[in-house]
């Protein structure tokens, strides 16, 4: 019993984390950037959700504030990197850095409890549901939102030059595109769904941290590995935004069962990077026994590659081509 409401937590919250991977996917594998902004626009999202309800403010309002607060925490790491010449890896860390003082000052304090104030929850558990239903019911329609939100986007014209800029954007600015332009946009919107993210996981947790986006980035890239890993790209682009969801979804379904089979929670971390490598190494592994099995003689596919060859060969030399 115990382990089956663990799994059902770790469902909702992988859910409403399943936001901030969207946004993560959107740098890390759309752009092509390695973007660590997102441990401080995590926070900064539930700060600004928690010192506006705690205020008196609608609890959509704050999320809607808390996505403009993640648009302004990229737009200062793409303002460094593009118009500063930084490097984005430090630009992120110098604005992650930045937004942990910020976020304290947006709090007033460490912390803001919201326990016993409306959140975007209240109404539903007004209707019987319980925390966790009421999370993944509020998660699960952010989700489908934002996914739709960004299949869209990323299908218009200003969508395709973000996707050929993290292709290549050398050839982007060859055909005379202002790639700076796209990377600032590009991390705008993801630090804008991280901060949103940051929001929605602070009312579903009933408080608001300082320390509530540490290793944010590292959770969303095992989400995306393990999405990718496990549901890959099959259908179409939407197929790969939901992957990335359930990626977040199993990471916290695994983090569930090893807590209940007894793993201390100060080990997470050890788990976290374990997972990440074990992810990492799959496709690996797998690419490397796929070579040899190729490389095995008599295998199937050397056989047809054989027939092929014979049957050129002969094609070739009923043609005249060998006096």
């Amino acid at each position: 019993m115990g382990i089956l409401l663990a799994l059902q937590g770790a469902i909702s919250q992988g859910v409403l984390w399943g936001v901030m991977t969207l946004g993560i996917y959107l740098t890390f594998r759309v752009l092509d950037m390695a973007d660590l902004t997102v441990d401080g626009s995590f926070a900064t999202g539930g700060a600004v959700v928690g010192r506006m309800i705690f205020a008196g403010v609608h609890p959509s309002v704050s999320l809607l504030a808390s996505f403009a607060a993640g648009l302004l925490c990229g737009l200062a790491t793409g303002l460094m990197h593009t118009k500063l010449k930084i490097h984005v890896l430090l630009s992120s860390i110098l604005t992650m850095i930045a937004l942990y003082s910020i976020n304290i000052r947006i709090m007033g304090r460490a912390n803001v409890p919201l326990l016993g104030v409306r959140t975007i929850l209240t109404p539903l558990l007004a209707h019987g549901m319980t925390m966790t239903g009421a999370s993944l019911a509020v998660g699960a329609v952010f989700v489908v939102a934002v996914v739709a939100v960004l299949y869209w986007f990323l299908g218009t014209e200003i969508g395709c030059a973000v996707r050929a800029t993290g292709n290549n954007d050398r050839m982007m600015r060859a055909l005379g595109v202002n790639t700076d332009h796209i990377k600032i946009l590009g991390l705008m919107i993801a630090n804008g769904l991280v901060a949103l993210s940051g929001g929605l996981v602070a009312q579903s947790q009933g408080y608001a941290d300082v320390g509530m986006g540490q290793g944010a980035i590292v959770i969303g890239l095992a989400s995306i590995i393990i999405g990718e890993v496990l549901f890959g790209e099959r259908i179409a682009f939407w197929y790969t935004l939901l992957s990335v969801v359930f990626g977040s979804i199993v990471y916290r379904i695994i983090i569930a069962v090893v807590l209940q089979l007894g793993l201390k929670s100060t080990d997470l971390k050890l788990l976290t990077a374990l997972i990440v490598a074990a992810s990492l190494a799959v496709p690996v592994l797998t690419a490397r026994a796929q070579r040899r099995r190729r490389s095995v003689p008599g295998s199937r596919r050397d056989d047809e590659q054989s027939a092929e060859e014979r049957a050129g060969h002969d094609s070739f030399v009923s043609d005249g081509g060998v006096e």
